[in-house]
């Protein structure tokens, strides 16, 4: 399926309506796809000479400019407000309103401004990220050659102009590397040859040329796939390889099939996996907060008996639960995580959260087998008609393609003639024994190209060297060449020979290469031209084979991928035999037979017979689908995705937009179709796979390190919560003012801004790294309660150390030991749980900032405002034995959790 906009899709001969003053209204390319060019003239009102430029001045008004629906700019207030949609941002700003409702005003205004600036980062870095892909646009081509003519009587002219003023009716010109800009039929055209992937996935150019016969109307959908495989139609939004070739516009802007995917691309998007994992953390923590606050008000109401004066309390013991800190840390970390991506390996992230996909990614799903590969063919053999290794039908290849170069006049060299050439003097230095007479390029109707050649001691003897699709050089074949006891013989091509030499070709094409036949003919030397006339009774001297040059580092980083447990499937739409080629190359496993009668290989038929679980098992046991369509990539990455992988897939075409759009994680490069770009959560500089690992190593960094501080903050905070709570019901006081929770919570969480520079241990990279609220839940199981018999232990040191008779004054050193103890424990907590021996310079002066504000500030000027005061030396003392203690048990149930659980989250 392609994908069109609905002004296309519903077009059709019967909607056709003309106007006096230019061509008909609504037509679309499926209209003109049986037609001649003459008769695509007439509808087009137009003709070969090009328009009026009144005429042109006419329909550019009435159709309107040749570019396609830009997707409105996305506003501050918007940004803002979806940086806002996750529900622990909505909790934090709820508990800022209740903090403002008993008038902690200090809670309430520090709560919204740690809100406020996480927004901020996050919108200024994706309006960064959207700036720089906007950017690329200015490196596509924005002009064409089109041909007017200023007055009736006028010669017409070629000249360059905006692509956005094209209109239908023009006459334009395409020549190698142009851009198709509009939707066109071709009048004329020598050696043309388009690259569709953009639309199709084809990794291979596709051959065009005019049709001069009438072929049938089209009857078919018009975003059929059926309308690309017809020879006389270019597409906007493909490239031209090589040849040229002269076309009338048929549909311009909104009415081309390149322009539907806008609706696609329209479609709202499924949650991602870190939409997933921080819905489950932030409800994680709701339920604590909807529960644990009212019961401390409850229980402190029914032991105390001080009803709603307890207030402050139940709202410190949710101040002290929640990380207020979270939405600044994680958008610091993915932040920071983008920034170096961008900065070092070229990765944009559009979006902050897709960081964390990447590094989720545990099945990446490339949409076709050129991104394992250069796109760029080199010999694999040259064989006999026998089957037997020959080096002499690569001379004779090798002959056709250097005299068809020099004497046919091509706009550029095509890239199967320079891979047989580089692969022939690899094998014989030197130029040919041979001298040219005349050649005749490679035609898309006969599909083969001719060089006449004069060989040394046969004078009145041309030779013609005929290459190209076995099917047609075999039709002008009448002897085929064999290897005897005497020497090379000639013997009659029959029917039996013909159909062995096609089954070799066959298996040779399985195999994924690409197959050219090589014949001969001597005909008696001529002054006079030659042409397709000539190539007859034609001798089969043999077959080349070619296939695709692997990408350099392809295997190399099929290798790393497999070791990060990240594992890699092929959605395509080529050939089995090429995908399967590539892959044994590269040594990916294709794993075993599927019982579809196609080995390892899943083509995309056999896929529509099944219901969406059998799809799910065919997916994760196979390896490579083939000659799949834009919903068959979709259905697959569907199917990955509903069994509980984190997808992602790799594309840069408007036919890969439904696969993207399913995916977790959709990525491009940034050469890829503008509808496609804006798509794609991150785009590559680059299209192979050591930039993806990059991506997903800097995803696995950033997300280990919002892990660490999630396990650090949470258990912590947990500690610190069931510690108050038993002291509010043991202690005639609270245990800390509302004000000190607070001070204490942004001083750790300031401290823990320093978690962003960190690095995750090796374990971290190996595996898919996620937020998985069952992980952090078994972590603060463990370390929850020993934090809080940390802070039960001090609460014994702190009553046989401090006088406890009622007076303010106790209160308050109370109050400093509970908070000195705190801040030295989490400071011991932020080097031993994250797991790693070689601490970074960031994280061990976050460690001594806590030591030091826990040591200096009771003895501050501060101390008296925030309820605190001054400690005794052997206060200090024994809350050093406390925190040394709590160390040594710290690092022992570490090492007991991680042999149990691993560095699973």
């Amino acid at each position: 399926m392609v994908w069109a906009p609905e002004a296309v899709s519903g077009a059709g001969p019967r909607d056709v309506r003309e106007t006096d003053t230019g061509p008909a209204e609504h037509v679309s390319i499926a209209d003109v796809a049986g037609l001649t060019p003459l008769e695509a003239l007439r509808l087009m009102r137009s003709g070969p000479r090009g328009l009026l430029e009144s005429q042109a001045e006419e329909r550019l008004l009435r159709c309107g400019e040749n570019v396609l629906p830009e997707p409105a700019p996305t506003t501050w207030p918007r940004r803002i407000a979806r940086s806002l949609r996750d529900p622990f941002t909505m909790v934090l700003l709820g508990l800022g309103l209740v903090s403002a409702a008993i008038a902690s005003w200090g809670t309430a205004c520090v709560t919204v401004l740690l809100v406020v600036v996480s927004s901020l980062l996050r919108s200024s870095g994706e309006y960064r990220a959207d700036r720089s892909i906007a950017a690329l646009r200015d490196l596509i081509a924005t002009t064409a050659t089109v041909r007017r003519r200023t007055g009736a009587t006028s010669a017409p002219l070629y000249r360059e102009i905006p692509v956005g003023e094209l209109v239908p009716g023009d006459v334009i010109r395409l020549g190698p590397g142009d851009l198709v800009p509009a939707d066109v039929l071709l009048l004329r055209s020598n050696g043309l040859t388009v690259h569709q992937a953009a639309l199709t996935g084809e990794s291979g150019p596709v051959a065009k040329h005019p049709v001069d016969a009438p072929v049938g109307p089209f009857t078919g959908p018009a975003s059929g796939s059926e309308l690309f495989e017809r020879p006389q139609l270019c597409f906007q939004g493909t490239g031209v390889v090589a040849g040229t070739g002269t076309g009338v516009v048929v549909a311009t802007g909104a009415g081309t099939m390149f322009a539907g995917a806008h609706q696609v691309s329209a479609s709202r998007r499924r949650p991602s996996s870190f939409d997933r994992s921080v819905n489950g953390i932030s409800w994680l923590l709701i339920r604590f907060m909807l529960l644990i606050p009212p019961a401390a008000l409850l229980a402190d109401a029914a032991l105390r008996g001080r009803g709603l004066e307890a207030l402050p309390f139940a709202v410190a013991v949710a101040v002290g639960l929640t990380p207020e800190m979270l939405p600044v840390i994680v958008t610091t970390a993915l932040a920071r995580g983008s920034a170096v991506l961008a900065r070092d390996h070229g990765v944009m992230v559009r979006r902050f959260p897709a960081l964390h996909d990447l590094g989720a990614v545990d099945v990446l799903c490339i949409d076709k087998t050129g991104t394992l590969t250069r796109d760029l063919p080199v010999l694999d053999r040259s064989l006999d008609p026998d089957g037997r290794p020959d080096p002499e039908v690569l001379r004779w290849a090798a002959v056709n393609s250097l005299w068809t170069i020099q004497l046919a006049d091509l706009p550029c060299p095509d890239a199967l003639d320079e891979a047989i050439m580089d692969a022939a003097e690899r094998l014989d230095p030197g130029p040919p024994a041979s001298d040219g007479i005349a050649a005749l390029p490679f035609d898309p109707a006969r599909r083969s190209s001719c060089a006449v050649v004069q060989r040394p001691g046969r004078l009145g003897v041309h030779t013609l060297v005929v290459k190209g699709a076995v099917e047609d050089v075999l039709d002008r074949c009448t002897l085929v060449r064999a290897a005897g006891p005497d020497g090379e013989t000639d013997g009659e091509l029959d029917a039996d020979a013909r159909e062995r030499l096609l089954r070799s070709a066959g298996t040779m094409a399985a195999d994924g290469l690409r197959v050219l036949a090589v014949a001969l003919a001597d005909r008696p030397a001529r002054p006079g031209p030659y042409g397709p006339r000539d190539e007859h009774d034609l001798t089969f001297v043999g077959f080349v084979g070619l296939r695709d040059a692997l990408a350099p580092q392809a295997g190399d980083a099929l290798a790393v991928l497999a070791g990060r447990g990240v594992e890699v499937k092929i959605l395509t739409g080529d050939h089995p035999g090429t995908a399967a080629r590539v892959c044994r190359d590269l040594g990916l496993d294709l794993g075993p037979d599927l019982g579809l009668g196609a080995g390892a290989v899943v083509t995309a038929d056999q896929l529509d017979g099944l219901d969406d679980a059998a799809v799910a098992e065919l997916a994760a046991r196979a390896t490579v689908f083939a000659r799949c369509a834009p919903e068959h990539k979709a259905r697959v990455v569907a199917a990955l995705r509903a069994a509980g992988h984190t997808t992602g897939f790799l594309g840069d075409g408007v036919n890969d937009l439904p696969a993207l759009r399913a995916a977790d994680i959709g990525m491009c490069p940034s050469d890829a179709a503008d509808v496609t770009r804006q798509t794609a959560d991150v785009v590559l500089t680059a299209k192979d796979l050591t930039t993806i690992d990059h991506a997903i190593a800097a995803g696995r960094r950033s997300t280990g390190n919002i892990v660490t501080y999630l396990r650090v903050v949470l258990s912590s905070n947990v500690g610190n919560v069931i510690a108050m709570l038993a002291a509010g019901l043991l202690l005639p006081f609270l245990p800390m003012l509302p004000i000190q929770v607070l001070t204490q919570n942004l001083c750790f969480d300031a401290a823990q801004l320093a978690y962003a520079f960190d690095r995750p241990g090796r374990g971290a990279m190996r595996r898919p790294s996620r937020l998985r609220p069952r992980g952090l839940l078994r972590f603060i199981a463990v370390f929850g309660p020993l934090n809080a018999l940390a802070d039960l232990t001090t609460f014994a040191v702190l009553v046989s150390a401090v006088p406890l008779s009622g007076q303010a004054s106790g209160q308050a050193a109370f109050h400093a030991g509970w908070f000195v103890e705190n801040l030295l424990t989490q400071a011991v907590a932020m080097l031993v749980l994250r797991g790693r021996r070689r601490v970074p310079v960031p994280l061990m002066v976050a460690a001594c900032f806590l030591v030091a504000v826990g040591v200096l500030l009771p003895l501050s000027p501060l101390a008296a405002p925030l309820g605190m005061t001054a400690l005794p030396a052997s206060c200090y003392l024994m809350l050093v034995g406390v925190v040394v203690v709590y160390g040594a048990a710290l690092l022992a149930a570490k090492a007991w959790f991680d042999r149990r659980h691993g560095d699973r989250t």
